[in-house]
Parts: C-alpha cells; structure tokens; sequence
C-alpha cells in the first residue's frame, strides 16, 4: 500500500475522533490549534504536520505522541517521498 505521511496521520485522527465522538472543530479547540490549520491539515491541503503541532492534537486527545503515532498502518505503510 503506498500512501503518503499525511494520508495516513489524518486517517489516525479522524478514528479516533469517531471513537470519541469529537469532531474536527472540537479537537482545534480541545488542541488550541486555529480551526482552518487543524482543517487544512485534515483535508490534505497542509503538508505534514509539525511535532509541535502533532503533540497540540495529541494532548487534545488526551494521549501522548507516541501513542498517536502508534498504530499498524504506520509500520505497514510503504510511504511516497513527500
């Protein structure tokens, strides 16, 4: 499976904002991140996001970084350079 980075990440967040029943504008708020960044990164148009950004949305979740960023599809992913 070839994806990219962020194809991947913003799959991550939205599950766990399904599970969670929070929605994107909730998380930017929960985040402290601006609504259109938080937007712009889930809809694709902003590249990946940095790891202060990725430790905001993880912290608005209510988990470390380390716990968003495993999952199965990080370590099953053949990523295209981006």
């Amino acid at each position: 499976m070839m994806a990219t980075y962020s194809d991947v990440l913003v799959k991550r967040i939205k599950i766990i904002c399904d599970e969670r029943g929070i929605t994107i504008n909730k998380l930017a708020t929960l985040s402290g991140i601006r609504q259109s960044t938080l937007s712009a990164i889930m809809h694709g148009y902003s590249s990946i996001p940095n790891i202060r950004t990725l430790h905001r949305i993880a912290v608005g979740l209510e988990m470390r970084v380390c716990e968003l960023l495993d999952f199965p599809e990080m370590d099953n992913t053949i990523f295209e350079n981006e």
